[in-house]
C-alpha cells in the first residue's frame, strides 16, 4: 500500500511539474507571437502573413477604430506604395501573461523605431493587450487592443 501511495504521489508531483513547464513553454510561444507578428506584419508590411498570425474573426481596436483582417491588409497594401518606405523595429516589453487552457492574455509596452536611410524618422510607444487561441496550427492572435502612449 505504502508502495502504491508513493507511485500515486510521484505522478502528481511529476504532472504538476509538467504544467509548469508547458506554461512557461505556452508563455514563451505567446511572447514569440506577438514579436514574430510585428515584424512578419507590420515592419515587412506583409499582408500575406495575417492567416499566419491572426484568427479569421481577428479584431485589432487601435485608438477608437476597429479593423479587421481586411482593413489591415488594406492598410498594408497601401503602405507599401507610400515613399519612403520606412524601416521599423519593434521592441516589445511583456508585463504579463496569463494562460487558461487552451486561451492565452498578454499584456506588454511595444515600443517601433521608423528609420530612412539609417537615419530615424520617428518613434512610437503603444501600450497593448492581445488574447490569443490555441488552434490546431498554433496560438493565434484573436484580438489586440492598442493604445498610442503620447509623450508630453
Amino acid at each position: 500500500m505504502k508502495r502504491l501511495s508513493f507511485i500515486i504521489l510521484m505522478m502528481f508531483f511529476k504532472s504538476i511539474s509538467f504544467g509548469q513547464v508547458s506554461n512557461e513553454t505556452d508563455k514563451t510561444l505567446i511572447k514569440n507571437l506577438i514579436i514574430e507578428s510585428f515584424d512578419e506584419i507590420w515592419s515587412k508590411l506583409d499582408a500575406k502573413n495575417i492567416d499566419k498570425y491572426y484568427t479569421k474573426d481577428f479584431l485589432l481596436l487601435e485608438n477608437g477604430e476597429v479593423w479587421n483582417n481586411d482593413s489591415i491588409k488594406n492598410y498594408l497594401d497601401n503602405a507599401m506604395l507610400r515613399k519612403p518606405n520606412l524601416k521599423r523595429m519593434n521592441s516589445i516589453e511583456v508585463i504579463e501573461i496569463k494562460i487558461a487552457n487552451k486561451m492565452a492574455w498578454i499584456a506588454y509596452q511595444n515600443y517601433a523605431t521608423f528609420s530612412s536611410d539609417n537615419k530615424i524618422i520617428r518613434k512610437a510607444h503603444w501600450l497593448e493587450s492581445a488574447t490569443a487561441i490555441l488552434t490546431e496550427n498554433g496560438w493565434k492572435l484573436e484580438m489586440l487592443h492598442s493604445t498610442r502612449i503620447v509623450k508630453e
